[in-house]
C-alpha cells in the first residue's frame, strides 16, 4: 500500500470511530479523496501489466530463437518482416475450446524495428474438449501481405492469408515451403515445441494497452510504420528483437 493510500485509510479508520460527531462536509471530503486515489491505483496496475507483457515477450522470443533442441532456423530470421509475441496464451476447453492472450508486435522499418504495438489474440474451436494449458506463441510475418493485414489492426487467421507452422533448424535446409507462407508460427508448451491450429483466430490491436503505453490512442499503422518513438519500457524487448533479427532492412521486400 502506498504512503498516500495508507494515510487516507488511517484517516478513514479514525473518522469511523467518531462517525456520530463527524461533520457531513468531512464525509464528503473523504469520499472525494478515495475517488481520486482509485484511478491512480488502476493506472499503476495497467502500467505494471504492460511492462510485464513487454518483458515476458522479450524472454519468450529469446528462448524460442536460442532453444537448443529445435530453435527457429537462422535462414528464417533475415526474412522476417514483422513479429508478434504472445506469452502465456491461455487455452481452455470444456466442450468448446477458447484461446485468449495478449502480446506485442513490431515490424521492420528503415534499418530498425518499430515501437511495439500491444495486441490481443482470441480464438476458438468447436468439439468435445476438456482441460487447459498456457502456450507461448510467436507469429512471424514474412511478406507485404502480412504487414498490410497487421496494419489494418485486425488479422483473422485463414481468411485470405496463409499460415503454417514454421520450420525448425533440422528441417530448414530441405524444406523451403515456408518461403511461400504469409505467416509462420512457433509455439511452446511447458518448454516443448508444439503444433496448434490457429484457424479462425483473430489478432487485433489492444487499444486499452496502447493508451496505457503511449498515454493516448495511436493506430497500428502509425506505431508499426515507425512513426512513434519507442517508450522506455520497451527497451529490453526491442533489444532482444535487434539481437536476433538484426537491424538492417530485410533481404526480401515481399511477394
Amino acid at each position: 500500500m502506498s504512503p498516500h493510500i495508507r494515510n487516507i485509510y488511517e484517516w478513514r479508520q479514525s473518522m469511523k470511530s467518531n462517525s456520530r460527531s463527524l461533520p457531513r462536509y468531512l464525509v464528503s471530503l473523504e469520499l472525494v479523496l478515495l475517488a481520486m486515489a482509485s484511478p491512480s491505483l488502476g493506472a499503476q496496475k495497467h502500467e505494471a501489466d504492460i511492462r510485464e507483457r513487454l518483458d515476458a515477450s522479450a524472454a519468450v522470443l529469446g528462448q524460442l530463437i536460442t532453444a537448443p533442441d529445435r530453435p527457429i532456423p537462422k535462414q528464417v530470421l533475415p526474412e522476417v518482416r514483422c513479429i508478434v509475441v504472445v506469452p502465456s496464451l491461455a487455452s481452455f476447453a470444456l466442450g468448446i475450446g477458447v484461446r485468449r492472450g495478449k502480446g506485442v508486435a513490431t515490424c521492420r522499418v528503415t534499418k530498425d524495428w518499430s515501437a511495439p504495438a500491444p495486441v490481443a489474440f482470441t480464438g476458438g474451436s468447436v468439439g468435445f474438449q476438456m482441460g487447459g494449458e498456457k502456450i507461448d506463441l510467436i507469429m512471424i510475418g514474412m511478406n507485404q501481405s502480412a504487414i498490410e493485414r497487421l496494419l489494418s489492426s485486425k488479422l483473422k487467421v485463414g481468411k485470405n492469408i496463409s499460415v503454417m507452422a514454421g520450420p525448425v533448424a533440422s528441417e530448414a535446409s530441405t524444406d523451403i515451403q515456408w518461403r511461400n507462407a504469409d505467416i509462420l508460427t512457433y509455439s511452446r508448451s511447458h518448454g516443448h515445441f508444439v503444433g496448434i491450429s490457429l484457424k479462425g483466430s483473430a489478432l487485433k490491436q489492444d487499444k486499452d494497452a496502447t493508451v496505457t503505453l503511449y498515454g493516448r490512442y495511436i493506430p497500428f499503422v502509425s506505431i508499426l510504420g515507425g512513426k512513434v518513438h519507442p517508450p522506455a519500457s520497451s527497451v529490453a524487448f526491442l533489444a532482444t528483437v535487434r539481437k536476433h533479427m538484426g537491424d538492417a532492412s530485410p533481404n526480401r521486400q515481399g511477394k
